[in-house]
Formats: C-alpha cells, structure tokens, sequence
C-alpha cells in the first residue's frame, strides 16, 4: 500500500518509495510496477501526475484526480507557484547557505537557467577511513529548487562538489562503493520532504510534508548527522 499523505476530491499526494518510478517508461523496461498504476488501483479511480520524481527520489509526489485540477497545477508548478524543499546527504562539509545558480544542458544540447537554495542542517566527521583519509565528512542539506530541471539537485551538488550518496551517474563512484561495502547501503540519499502550493479549487494554502524512508534515517544515524524533527 502507498502512503498517502493528502487526499480531497481534486487531489492526492502521496510519498513514494525509492525505487518506485513515477509512470511507465522506455528507458526502465525492467520495472513493472508505477506509482499511477498503484495509486489508481489503491483509490478506485483514474489519478493524473502533476510533477514528476525521479526513480531514485523518495517524498513528495502529488497527483491531480481530474484533467482540468491537473492543468490548473501543472500551470502553478510552470510558473514557479509550487515551493518543494528536499533533504539530502552530501559528501564534505557544506557552507551554510549558498545559491547555486548554474545553468544545465538539456538531452538536446539547449542550455536552461537553473538555480537552486541550499542551506545545511548539520554536519559530522565519522570515523570511516576512506582513501587517504582517516576519517570521512558529511552534511545534511536542506534544498529548495527555484527553477524545475531534471536531475537539477543531483548535478548542482555535483558542481559543488559536494554530490549526493547513492547518486549514479552524477555522484562519486568512490563514496558510492564505499557506502555499499560499509553499509550495504545503495540507496540515494535525497528525499523530496515538503510540497507547499495553493489549492486549486479551494485557493487555500496547502503544505504536504513526507517523514523520510527508512535508509535514510539509517544513514543519519550511522553518520551521526542532527535530524530535524520538525
């Protein structure tokens, strides 16, 4: 069963596992189960993605119940109406807060504006040998995506150079086999926590948060990194 975090008439949301992929597509052929295909399935009636997370991406995934609340939302996710906020854990220690402000190329060569707001939440130095290195570094960031581009978190803390655990291909190889020896650890760690917009129909001001998985709090426990509990 999905958790499902809201629900009305016009929507639902839901937080989705890592692993699970939005809708069927030809460049993950060996999948076959979808997060519209579960949740239609789960509720009885036809369900409408409004946005989009990666396979690797848990949190925050909200559907639309009908055509016309589903254009109403994609036009407020266009227009930059709809505030999402992550966590992930990074490799190094982290500035406070910092905008990156980068443009990515798209599959077609095209540039596009992307920025993205950062701010840490906490930072560890564990004893995890690791090269030359007695001892590795870690942060946990808090990250708010101004504009929507795909794999823009992942890519903006690999220019950083401060890329996401469990990330393949934009992060470190290196910490990548690390985490999965140490801690048999494979999962990516970034975590889609918070989707805040208003309401279609309603124009009420919603805020849906998502609790992280199960690795990831695992991972901050063995990182010994601070969670907010709020």
């Amino acid at each position: 069963m999905l958790d499902i975090l809201y629900q009305d008439q016009y929507l639902v949301a839901i937080n989705k596992p890592h692993g699970l992929l939005v809708h069927r597509t030809k460049i993950a052929r060996d999948a076959n189960e979808f997060s519209v295909q579960l949740l239609r399935n789960q509720i009885g009636q036809t369900v409408y993605p409004v946005h989009r997370l990666d396979r690797k991406t848990a949190g925050v995934l909200l559907f639309a119940l009908s055509k016309e609340v589903n254009s109403a939302m994609q036009v407020q996710f266009m227009e930059g109406l709809v505030k999402k906020k992550y966590y992930a854990i990074v490799r190094g220690f982290t500035t406070d807060e910092v905008t990156v402000d980068y443009a990515l190329k798209r599959e077609d060569g095209k540039l596009q504006d992307a920025v993205t707001h950062i701010e840490t939440v906490s930072r560890s130095e564990v004893n995890l040998p690791h090269g030359k290195f007695d001892t590795s570094r870690y942060s946990l960031i808090d990250v708010s995506p101004e504009t929507g581009r795909m794999h823009q978190i992942r890519k903006h803390m690999a220019h950083l150079r401060h890329p996401i655990i469990g990330d393949r291909p934009h992060g470190c190889n290196k910490q990548n086999k690390l985490f999965l020896e140490r801690f048999e650890m494979s999962t990516m760690m970034l975590h889609a926590r918070q989707l805040k917009f208003n309401h279609p129909v309603t124009n009420v001001e919603l805020t849906i948060a998502a609790a992280v998985g199960s690795e990831f709090s695992r991972m901050i426990e063995a990182l010994q990194l601070e969670y907010p509990q709020t």
